[in-house]
């Protein structure tokens, strides 16, 4: 099981303070919070990519790289890759480089965004949604694992003996999963392919979501990946934690009502009743998130949220030491304790190059 951590690099106002981070402070403040979840021995830090106010993640493979830099056993990801209005040769070839940079630590989670502009921006027509998903993520694919391809698709100009560079590292591309909150076409394909399912349900009731993955592990059994409880499935969750719960409802409250995520829906309260979001303590954290495998089944990846909202630095890096010494450390204890043998692990490079390895070693006999 891998827990980690994601941002979406939001520029928000304390509600507390009225100070207001700059863009460079929030930039450097992402790269401290990967930083210190390597330190907690966290193994996953995603960022999101955001082309909008008041986010500031434009630019994933930049960060990922400069954080690449300062760390060495963190896996990197993201959360999400805009497979539909970035342009699949870019993401081949930023992705494989980074892959290069950073030993193998990559994986990448593809996504349509949240943001509905952001398709005329890059040229794309939202309706074209889910047919860009599927078509970009194809060629991306051919891309990653044929040296030379030729292409012709709908949504871009057609590609002749093209090769991308640099290719992938041990001749193995990055693992990926698929996030969706609300498509079945995505959970659809994740399943297709035999890759990851990731769903971000922060803002989705328990119902919803275990539809969505249930579809995807029927269909992964369905293509022969696998059995349905085998599929590599990953969710999204929301955490503040103090020592007791009523401090820390108090305390995050104005942060949740002023929130760009949050703010403007329901109550906190009845966001925490139908929606993964925890506040409380280390404990109920706990528990909250092991009933998660009871909801869904036996899964691969856990990722918090945890630095949004104008919370302030100091909050945050304190929610990540009670996640490092006090939540994490049991999780693990108790998830592995309940996975059956036949459940695999989430993919790491490392595991893809060895299987790689003994498919050729099989087709040589």
């Amino acid at each position: 099981m891998q827990f980690g951590v994601f941002t979406v690099g939001d520029v928000t106002t304390d509600p507390v303070t009225g100070h207001t981070v700059s863009e460079a402070e929030r930039i450097k403040a992402m790269v401290t919070v990967a930083k210190k979840a390597e330190e907690i021995g966290l193994d996953v830090f995603a960022t999101g990519e955001h082309h909008n106010p008041p986010f500031v993640p434009s630019s994933p493979t930049t960060m990922l790289g400069f954080i690449a830099a300062q760390t060495s056993k963190i896996i990197l990801s993201t959360s999400t890759t805009l497979i539909t209005t970035n342009d699949p040769v870019k993401i081949a070839e930023d992705y494989a480089m980074l892959q290069h940079l950073a030993d193998g630590r990559v994986d990448l989670m593809m996504g349509r965004g949240n943001t509905g502009p952001v398709y005329p921006w890059f040229g794309k027509d939202i309706r074209d949604g889910i047919a860009l998903a599927v078509e970009n993520y194809a060629l991306l694919r051919r891309l990653w694992r044929e040296d030379v391809v030729s292409w012709e698709g709908r949504f871009r100009t057609p590609l002749e003996g093209f090769t991308s560079t640099p290719r992938p590292l041990d001749g193995v591309p990055p693992f990926v999963w698929h996030g969706s909150i609300r498509s079945p076409e995505i959970a659809e394909q994740a399943a297709y392919y035999g890759d990851g399912f990731f769903h971000n349900n922060i803002f989705w009731p328990a119902e919803h979501t275990a539809k969505l993955i249930d579809l995807y592990r029927r269909r992964f059994e369905h293509y022969g990946h696998g059995a349905a409880d085998q599929a590599i499935v990953g969710l999204g969750g929301q955490i503040f934690m103090r020592k007791n719960s009523q401090d820390a409802i108090r305390e995050y409250r104005p942060y949740f009502d002023h929130s760009p995520i949050y703010g403007g829906g329901p109550s906190m309260e009845d966001t925490m009743a139908e929606t993964p979001l925890i506040v409380g303590s280390p404990q109920e954290i706990i528990e909250r998130t092991l009933t998660f495998r009871e909801k869904f089944g036996d899964y691969q990846r856990q990722l918090f949220i945890a630095d949004h909202a104008g919370l302030p630095l100091k909050t945050v890096l304190e929610q990540m030491d009670i996640l490092g010494e006090e939540v994490v450390p049991v999780l693990r204890k108790e998830f592995a304790a309940l996975k059956p043998a036949h459940v695999p692990d989430a993919p790491t490079h490392e595991s893809l190059k060895t299987a790689a390895q003994r498919a050729k070693d099989l087709e040589t006999l």
